[in-house]
């Protein structure tokens, strides 16, 4: 029988170095940041909205969208950070809900991970059977995110604050992948995980 695990965790969490862990050990992954990157690129569907609330300043000359400059503005702004995930929401819920029930119908016995960092934040809880949450130290994210984005640590606290607040997500989660120390501490988590779903 299929099952529908949920993945989230905070930004800079290594919630991606887990799924590709999965993805290895033969889970099939969707992944909600790569299908919400296909419905704001040029002729995608939420992009024209996009376009229409914030203006054409969020877009290059090209038409393709600035994710950057519309990253630091909605990331300044509460309500406008409200406003893109209700412009893009409903999209990337119709699309993965189709993924989910396309690999049911192709497969019958494998595990499908939906790799969400808004899983809950989004309310998507009812697309899963369970949901496993990758948690990090404060510091760790921080140093991740200034690194990863090429950002100052005043705006990488800034994004990071922008999230739920991981205490709360905890009381969603059903399994708690600790990623504090090194990959093979993270694997033995993973894999214990996964030899009890998939046994």
């Amino acid at each position: 029988m299929t099952r529908v695990i949920g993945l989230t965790g905070g930004i800079a969490s290594g919630k991606t170095t887990v799924s590709n862990i999965l993805k290895g050990l033969g889970a099939i992954v969707i992944d909600a940041d790569k299908i919400a990157k296909n419905l704001v690129a040029k002729g995608g569907p939420a992009l024209d909205e996009i376009e229409k609330y914030f203006g054409r300043a969020v877009l290059f000359e090209n038409g393709e969208l600035d994710r950057k400059k519309l990253g630091n503005i909605v990331f300044n702004d509460a309500k406008l950070l409200k406003k893109l995930n209700e412009i893009t929401h409903p999209y990337i819920i119709e699309e993965i809900t189709n993924e989910i029930n396309r690999y049911k119908k192709t497969y019958n016995d494998r595990v499908i991970i939906l790799d969400a960092a808004l899983l809950i934040e989004q309310n998507l809880m009812y697309l899963v059977e369970e949901i496993w949450l990758v948690v990090t130290p404060e510091e760790v994210q921080l140093g991740r995110l200034i690194e990863r984005d090429g950002i100052d640590a005043g705006k990488a606290k800034k994004r990071i604050d922008a999230q739920m607040p991981l205490e709360y997500k905890k009381r969603y989660a059903h399994r708690i992948i600790d990623n504090s120390k090194d990959l093979a501490y993270l694997r033995a988590q993973i894999q214990a995980n996964w030899d009890r779903v998939t046994e």
